[in-house]
């Protein structure tokens, strides 16, 4: 049986009266309070989770480019110092070995953030296509706590803990700075939820330090820790894709609607075949949809049209929160992937009208 792994805050967790779950290889605190409460914090006013389960690999030395080029679907030539980059690691079959941030310190350093569940997975990839480049690799992903501090009220929350002026730090750009007087924070303009913030990378051991900062300090905006359930509906509302969910091995980056990030400039690993797939018409693709008749859809519900006939599959699905209706993501024949198309989920053996629409679900903050 495999040993869960702790966050450093573990302790910290528990004595908050957090209900704790395995989640992707860790011990983790899916809800303080309740999903809903901790969900509208978010969106209203700013909450803190804790995320350091996630991985981080630094890639530097003179080589660090062309790894970071060769793995990545997205054209990192492109990033400055301080700028970051969402991309996948494309596997050699035509689906995703992950998804990540690649962030840029300078042309000879770059941080990969990966998956809590495909560290190892992810490791092993880059070093193998790292073994004919050379570059310096290291995996720090045990020696930094992550927190990412979200929600509409985050800035001002967080302004009194750091010099650093957080108004001017962009949507995914960061900053090196002091913050809750520990050195050397990295300050990053990047989330999960759509709803606005910063995520702080800090050393484990200031780890405990930076947390109770932030809670003493964001009283006055009534800051709360938030958990994975939470996380998981606020990133559903932006269309966010999750690793496992709506895309995996087998899902193809153009499939998923990443097609953006998927940068045919350049040559990377399997490159070739999927701009062949470009060019010659995609079967099915990931979509959004709400639901137009009472439903919740989840996880693996069969997608059909009028006629019963099955057209693809739920790979996510919740009752938003904030829209008070229930909403999905699933792969559709491409011929449904249109937008408002009628579809049906079959939510125990009754077909309960959806209909297709543009993502996200909400407009983000950010």
């Amino acid at each position: 049986m495999t040993t869960l792994k702790r966050v450093a805050l573990h302790e910290t967790h528990v004595s908050l009266g957090a209900k704790i779950i395995p989640f992707a290889g860790f011990e983790m605190p899916v809800r303080y309070s309740s999903d809903i409460e901790e969900h509208n914090t978010v969106r209203n006013g700013v909450g803190v989770f804790d995320v350091s389960h996630m991985g981080e690999f630094m890639i530097s030395g003179s080589k660090a480019l062309e790894l970071v080029q060769k793995v990545s679907s997205n054209d990192a030539f492109k990033l400055t110092d301080g700028k970051i980059q969402y991309a996948c690691l494309p596997n050699d079959q035509g689906g995703i070995v992950d998804d990540m941030l690649v962030y840029r310190f300078s042309e000879t350093e770059y941080m990969l953030v990966v998956n809590a569940s495909n560290i190892d997975k992810d490791w092993a990839w880059i070093s193998q296509q790292n073994a004919q480049i050379g570059a310096e690799m290291q995996n720090i992903s045990d020696n930094l706590s992550l927190f990412a501090v979200q929600g509409v009220k985050a800035v001002e929350a967080l302004q009194g803990l750091t010099d650093t002026d957080l108004s001017k730090i962009t949507y995914y750009s960061f900053e090196k700075g002091s913050f809750a007087g520990v050195p050397d924070v990295i300050i990053s303009a990047t989330g999960y939820t759509g709803a606005g913030g910063f995520e702080l990378y800090v050393p484990n051991e200031h780890a405990q330090t930076l947390w109770n900062k932030l809670f003493e300090h964001g009283k006055k905006w009534d800051i709360k820790p938030i958990g994975l359930g939470a996380r998981d509906t606020l990133r559903l509302e932006m269309g966010y894709c999750l690793y496992g969910n709506d895309i995996n091995d087998r899902t193809s980056p153009l499939e998923a609607g990443l097609g953006w990030i998927t940068k045919f400039t350049k040559n990377f690993v399997n490159s070739e075949n999927l701009k062949a797939q470009k060019e010659r018409g995609l079967s099915q693709k990931l979509v959004g949809f709400e639901m137009i008749d009472r439903g919740i859809p989840r996880q693996h519900y069969e997608i059909k049209n009028a006629s019963g006939e099955k057209i693809g599959e739920v790979t996510s699905g919740t009752q938003s929160p904030t829209l008070k209706k229930g909403i999905g993501m699933g792969y559709v024949k491409s011929e449904y992937a249109g937008e408002n198309t009628e579809i049906f989920i079959d939510i125990r053996n009754t077909l309960i009208k959806a209909q297709v629409i543009k993502l996200p679900f909400l407009k983000p903050t950010v």
